[in-house]
């Protein structure tokens, strides 16, 4: 076992699939300072439909609760819109993650309405509710864009409370833990709605981990070491439960199987015992399988919790 397993009392287990996790590629509009999976414009590597099909049919069959369509940014791969259609069309419930910018790339333009009519679930990188902050970390033009698309996305109902699901995503900027879930809502909720007229459904707070750019960030800074620290002294046991990996299948660009988005990153396949190749995949080993883990993971045990879906201790 490894430190982190110490940690916790034990090797950790997956619970069941209750998210399918996809990932459609790495190429994206923007270069954020803390994306772990360093995506950027000269990325290439994009999900291709023979995968997509295989995918397809593996959700049908295995009926997780939710297909979370993530990137990248998703819109930049050609084959997303009959990727989501298949799956809609087998009554699959789908979110798919947005910077919200992409959307006004060339050939983008139409996933607003595109996703409003095949009801996804969106959710949105918004790492502030201020200019300064937001175009530090994602780059020049990048709040006015959001702020924009926010507005378009609330014309088309989202975040309305009528089906349409816009939730929104923050991420510290610097090396601390995010403030608690529930009262950074409710600012955001009153900046964005008093500034800009934006309405949302939910704030999820991500904790980064000490991986990809943020982790370059913090070298550069000599910071590594005492973020890594911070994560450590943070340790919550009550997140363990609701540790996102030990609930989904993480699918990479090229079909390899991983515990999560942040192993995908790391590069760090699944057990030798657990397949790994979505071709692979059977939900039999899959369930109850050993979570392959390292002193990354401490960075969602720290605090709240953090998963894709937020706080993990509200």
């Amino acid at each position: 076992m490894n430190a982190f397993d110490h940690k916790i009392g034990g090797p950790l287990r997956a619970a069941g699939l209750d998210i399918l996790q996809v990932n459609v590629g790495l190429k994206c509009n923007q270069a954020c300072i803390h994306c772990h999976l360093e995506c950027s414009p000269a990325r290439e590597e994009l999900m291709g439909p023979s995968t997509m099909e295989r995918l397809v049919d593996l959700a049908d069959a295995a009926r997780p609760g939710l297909v979370d369509i993530t990137g990248g940014a998703p819109e930049l791969n050609p084959h997303l819109k009959d990727f989501i259609t298949a799956l809609t069309d087998r009554g699959l419930a789908v979110q798919s993650r947005t910077n919200l910018s992409a959307m006004e790339e060339p050939g983008a333009e139409d996933y607003p309405e595109f996703f409003a009519e095949k009801g996804v679930a969106l959710v949105a990188s918004m790492p502030c509710y201020l200019e300064e902050n937001v175009n530090r970390m994602r780059g020049d033009r990048c709040y006015a864009s959001s702020v924009r698309m926010l507005k378009r996305l609330n014309g088309l109902g989202y975040g309305r409370g009528n089906g349409l699901t816009l939730d929104l995503v923050f991420n510290p900027g610097a090396p601390a833990l995010p403030p608690g879930q529930e009262c950074l809502e409710k600012d955001y909720k009153r900046e964005l709605f008093d500034r800009h007229g934006v309405v949302f459904d939910r704030l999820l707070t991500i904790t980064n981990l000490p991986i990809g750019r943020f982790l370059h960030m913090l070298e550069e800074q000599g910071r590594d070491r005492e973020y890594l620290d911070l994560l450590d002294g943070s340790f919550n046991p009550a997140t363990v439960d609701g540790l996102m990996c030990r609930h989904q299948v993480n699918v990479g660009w090229d079909g390899r199987l991983y515990d999560c988005d942040f192993n995908q990153a790391l590069k760090i396949g699944t057990d030798p015992d657990a397949p790994d190749q979505l071709a692979d995949f059977d939900l039999a080993a899959w369930i109850g399988r050993r979570i392959v883990t390292g002193p990354h993971c401490l960075g969602c045990t720290a605090g709240a919790g953090s998963s894709c879906g937020g706080a993990i201790e509200v």
